[in-house]
């Protein structure tokens, strides 16, 4: 009787080993997105990932100073990690708790939808004067998703493959993936070590976790220290052979030939 089982169990064991190692073949899948358009991701960031040769996403406000007067050298970026939106001019509601940064001129409680969204069009033809590209992907300034009180959500999923929130999740192949709307976990302040216990997490549930950085070694409220950035990529290069590090895009164009995106 034991014989007969034998083949099913090695059936069962064959398959969890698959979908253990779903994510293009590997355990989990990490992707890194860097917000603001900030000097630090060009001083510090770029130049990191691409000694290691790991890939990054920069959510970039093209108003930003450290975008509008390094454009040559974002183009440069282009050629090994994704160039991704953050609008125009980063507004977010401002009648919000915390949010005395934000100005009249761009509080998003004041917006029209249309407003926000020429402004985040207008931002896709300054990236693709870059890059070149069309298949785009967006985050949501402050994970804020309306403009005077209106979802601006569904007007985007024209434009975009793909939207990140702010709410912390993982992100899973077994369950439905609102593809405009994907959550990650936000730095500020946290150890390399911390930061790698997320990514063996991501590795034990065989899931995707996104990072969300702003400052990296200064410049930004939401910071994190070099040392920590340096010891998280560190990790990512000496496991890369169970952990997948795609672009935003990549990761969501994966999820959704997986069939595991809502409609």
């Amino acid at each position: 009787m034991l014989l007969k089982r034998i083949p099913v169990l090695l059936l069962c064991l064959w398959s969890l080993s698959l979908s253990a190692q779903d994510w293009n073949k590997k355990k989990c899948a990490v992707v890194l997105t860097y917000d603001d358009a900030l000097h630090v991701h060009l001083n510090n960031v770029v130049p990191a990932l691409d000694s290691l040769k790991l890939k990054g996403t920069f959510f970039l406000t093209a108003a930003a100073p450290a975008f509008a007067k390094r454009l040559p050298e974002w183009k440069k970026v282009a050629a090994k990690h994704e160039l991704a939106n953050h609008t125009l001019f980063h507004p977010c509601e401002g009648n919000r708790p915390g949010r005395e940064f934000v100005t009249e001129d761009y509080n998003l409680a004041t917006y029209s939808v249309r407003r926000i969204m020429d402004e985040i069009k207008m931002t896709n033809t300054a990236l693709e004067a870059l890059d070149g590209k069309k298949e785009r992907t967006f985050a949501y300034p402050c994970g804020d998703t309306k403009a005077g009180g209106v979802s601006y959500l569904e007007g985007l999923q024209n434009d975009f493959v793909a939207a990140r929130g702010v709410q912390t999740e993982m992100v899973s192949l077994q369950t439905p993936t609102n593809l405009h709307l994907i959550g990650c976990y936000g730095v500020n302040g946290q150890t390399g070590d911390e930061l790698i216990a997320l990514v063996k997490q991501a590795m034990e549930t065989n899931r995707m976790i996104v990072f969300l950085f702003h400052g990296v070694g200064g410049e930004h409220g939401l910071n994190v220290s070099l040392e920590a950035h340096r010891q998280l990529l560190q990790y990512l290069k000496q496991h890369e052979k169970d952990i997948w590090n795609p672009t935003f895009l990549e990761a969501a164009q994966y999820v959704k030939a997986k069939g595991t995106a809502k409609k």
